[in-house]
């Protein structure tokens, strides 16, 4: 079944705020709580609204959707991750402090310790135009979290253990009374992980975990534009609580060229001309990002004038076709001549004067006839001329 979008499913405009987005899901997640309602489909439509909720409550998943829609979110790894009604409760219940899910309309959902993956980490490349075009493989280093050496990542000392939580006695969570609702949320003392350190490791001082600088080479696919992103799946940080570790989101800054400005998959390149191979015509070499290409100019070709040299441009990330290379010619003015130029446009002057072009002419015409009408005006309101 093809999927809705997710703002028409969460009732919100694109500009919408994630006040504004979690709102609408808090709404629609008491509408169709499967505990809440018997309504037909309600499951059904209870997962799509966390689908929704999930995709467009994270900054750079909404970046990618509201750029490529569901299938850039497919590419780029960035998929809704809850499928399941039961991980839909424990992902987003804290996020409403539990008043949504768990036991608050009874439904007696289980209390145990929650499996989260580890949180995304980030790091960043800097490319050139030739390298983002035709793709290249860079290093690239980042920060992460990696358990302790010393200690398993337990954060005990070596020869301890840590001790179940006294608070939650082990589950990460408790359920608190509030009103006719009963509030499920993380335990504060054990931050949801059902234990406490009560002897701390020296070398992570109880975290269980180190910073570690890591280096990896990226493969960067072709036709990549600043701004985007390259998932490095399950190089981020691990989970603290057994489920699976984090992605690294590569982001990617693109250098400005001295020739070629870029417009989504084609190429824009400003060519100079003089004004004989305007008017004459002129075979002209251009450079490409593949190297030099020869163009023809036609004689009369006006400065602005573009030419399009297809499959010359930045190939399409999303893998349809090659854009291509638009070549604006202007005419470049000399800003010094040498006497005998001068002497031949002298003499081009004097044929202008003499002989003028269609459309020169048709541009003086346009003059006279409006000073003249102008005058005639005057003349018929009795005002001198």
């Amino acid at each position: 079944m093809e999927k809705r979008d997710y703002y028409e499913v969460l009732g919100v405009a694109r500009t919408a705020t994630q006040a504004e987005i979690a709102a609408a899901y808090r709404k629609r997640a008491i509408k169709y709580h499967p505990d809440h309602t018997k309504e037909e489909g309600a499951a059904e439509k209870f997962k799509e609204c966390a689908e929704a909720f999930e995709i467009l409550n994270d900054a750079q998943k909404r970046a990618i959707y509201d750029q490529y829609g569901h299938a850039g979110l497919q590419r780029a790894g960035a998929g809704p991750q809850y499928h399941d009604v039961e991980d839909i409760f424990d992902a987003f219940s804290d996020f409403f402090g539990g008043g949504v899910f768990g036991d608050v309309f009874g439904g007696g959902r289980r209390r145990g310790r929650r499996v989260r993956r580890g949180a995304d980490v980030r790091c960043d490349v800097t490319l050139n135009l030739e390298e983002a075009a035709f793709g290249v493989q860079k290093t690239v280093e980042f920060d992460r979290n990696e358990p302790c050496g010393e200690c398993g990542g337990s954060g005990s000392a070596p020869g301890s253990q840590p001790q179940q939580c006294p608070r939650c006695h082990g589950h990460g969570q408790i359920v608190q009374s509030a009103g006719i609702l009963r509030v499920q949320t993380t335990c504060p003392q054990c931050s949801g992980a059902g234990v406490v350190v009560t002897d701390p490791c020296r070398n992570c001082r109880g975290r269980g975990a180190v910073s570690v600088r890591r280096k990896m080479d990226v493969a960067i696919p072709a036709g990549v534009d600043d701004g985007m992103q390259v998932r490095l799946g399950g190089e981020g940080e691990p989970s603290q609580s057994g489920g699976p570790p984090g992605d690294c989101y590569c982001f990617v800054h693109v250098r400005p060229h001295s020739l070629f400005q870029r417009d989504g998959v084609h190429l824009i390149l400003r060519l100079p001309i003089t004004y004989s191979q305007a008017a004459l015509g002129a075979a002209v070499e251009t450079p490409t990002l593949r190297g030099r290409e020869e163009i023809e100019i036609p004689a009369g070709t006006q400065s602005g004038e573009v030419f399009r040299l297809r499959g010359k441009g930045v190939p399409d990330p999303r893998g349809g076709r090659t854009g291509d290379l638009l070549v604006q010619t202007y005419i470049e003015v000399p800003k010094k001549l040498s006497k005998s130029q001068q002497e031949v446009l002298r003499k081009l002057a004097e044929l202008e004067h003499a002989e003028v072009a269609p459309e020169r002419k048709s541009f003086l015409e346009k003059i006279r006839e409006y000073f003249t009408s102008r005058e005639e005006d005057a003349s018929a309101r009795g005002e001198d001329s």
